[in-house]
């Protein structure tokens, strides 16, 4: 008896190429804006200047961390933690309503994978030309073309990479810098880095990024429901597929769906959405505009693949009902934690003070007596001008009978200037008790009375 044929079993399959089309229609311009405005952004805002110097600059080191006219110091590190806290509640809003519309238009792999594929476009061809030319031979025309595309990839990615470099070295002196290679170790390592990282996900990765690497599509159905907008194919009407000319399919039984597969060949990620919400797919709703240039050609309507919800579909509900549904428990929720998360922190910014003070005691000194009998006090007081003008401080001392200063009694500090500055307090013999004496130490700006703090400390009288 012959045994049988050894079988293999694959654990992991081997990555197909995907050749996406290009589409065409309200949601390929309304990604192409996205594409616009968040570059713009990004590319752009280093380049800004604001009171002379450049507008949003994170200085590591001076640690100063300059937003147009707001100077944060490592002190205000709540600030970062409370816009983490707000970015991670507007996407669990933006989700719960709108399924993955941040992946399909905004995230920067959305948006560079769109930027490389456009070059690829420019310079290979289309879909089926790309195709064609990867699976010829090698031949010189075939190596300048894949040469031009991945230098032109090449350039953005360290362009990129440049750019974001600038928002932790101003961006002149690292322009200047280039002309000569003349970057230090780490500008070296970060700008070649990011650019790598840019080249590496949006040119070769691309969808596995999205399928694999990127923890997002693994939770998000804990923040989906019924009422959520997904990318949906309507099975109801499609089904049974197959090929019909113009208008037919009317009456006769037959599904909408003319199985021309444009809604798989515009995939970024290679899924077929007529399988159902996959968790592949990011929303993007290039089937969408594929499908809607298709229906418009066989004369149907469209919205065969459009934006809906599970429930919408099920039960027929129209465009109305679905945004009535919108705002339910879960989205309110949201929302309510959003609005305070802002009004917390927008007041936290207005009422902030851009006056620092520490007032540190030398512990070398535990109280001495000095001339006359009096009782001296060394303190050191730590203090940071966080605004963007130059200052003249006073500096005076309560708590006890005939607290004096006997330094000193003003300081003047530059703009965004953080000085250690020594003062001696004396109070005459007899006065507080032997001991910790509570005492209060107030600095303010001589030109603008709203900028003063006031802190406490401890005066020691010996025994």
């Amino acid at each position: 008896m012959n045994s049988p044929e050894p079988q293999v079993i694959r654990m992991y399959e081997a990555r197909r190429e995907i050749y996406p089309r290009e589409a065409k229609g309200r949601y390929a311009s309304l990604r192409w804006l996205c594409v616009w405005l968040t570059q713009l952004a990004f590319y752009g805002l280093p380049w800004l200047t604001w009171n002379g110097r450049q507008a949003v600059l994170f200085d590591l080191g001076t640690r100063k961390f300059y937003l147009f006219g707001l100077v944060l110091w490592p002190q205000d590190f709540i600030y970062l933690a409370a816009l983490l806290i707000i970015s991670a509640w507007l996407l669990f809003l933006v989700t719960a309503v709108a399924g993955r519309v941040w992946c399909g238009f905004a995230c920067p792999q959305t948006v560079y994978t769109e930027i490389f594929l456009w070059i690829e476009r420019k310079i290979e061809g289309s879909r089926s030309v790309r195709m064609a030319l990867d699976r010829q031979g090698p031949s010189v025309k075939k190596s300048a073309r894949k040469l031009a595309k991945h230098l032109a990839w090449g350039a953005v990615a360290l362009w990129t990479g440049f750019t974001f470099v600038g928002y932790f070295t101003p961006i002149l002196d690292l322009g200047a810098a280039s002309f000569t290679l003349a970057f230090g170790p780490w500008e070296w390592f970060w700008v070649l880095f990011y650019a790598l990282a840019t080249y590496g996900n949006a040119g070769w990765l691309r969808e596995q990024v999205c399928k694999y690497m990127c923890p997002y599509a693994r939770f998000q159905s804990s923040m989906f429901d019924r009422d959520t907008l997904i990318v949906t194919y309507d099975a109801k009407r499609g089904e049974p597929r197959g090929k019909k000319g113009k208008g037919e399919g009317k009456g006769d039984g037959a599904g909408s769906c003319i199985d021309c597969t444009m809604c798989v060949q515009v995939c970024p990620t290679g899924i077929d959405i007529r399988n159902g919400l996959q968790y592949e797919c990011i929303g993007c709703a290039a089937c969408v505009d594929a499908c809607n240039v298709v229906m418009d050609k066989v004369g149907q309507p469209r919205g065969l693949i459009r934006y809906s919800t599970d429930r919408a579909l099920a039960e027929g509900l129209d465009t109305k009902a679905i945004r009535r549904r919108a705002m339910r428990p879960r989205v309110l929720v949201y929302c309510t934690g959003l609005l305070v998360v802002v009004l917390a922190v927008g007041t936290a910014l207005a009422l902030r003070t851009p006056l620092k003070m520490d007032v540190l005691r030398d512990r070398g000194s535990m109280g001495r007596e000095v001339d006359g009998g009096a009782i001296e006090n060394v303190y050191r007081l730590q203090i940071m001008n966080t605004t963007e003008q130059a200052h003249r401080y006073r500096i005076t001392a309560h708590g006890l009978p005939g607290l004096t200063l006997a330094t000193a009694d003003e300081v003047s500090l530059a703009s965004t200037e953080t000085r250690a500055v020594p003062i001696r307090l004396r109070v005459p013999h007899g006065a507080g008790t032997p001991g910790s004496n509570r005492i209060t130490v107030t600095l303010v700006a001589l030109d603008d009375a709203a900028l003063t703090v006031t802190e406490t400390a401890v005066f020691i009288v010996p025994h």
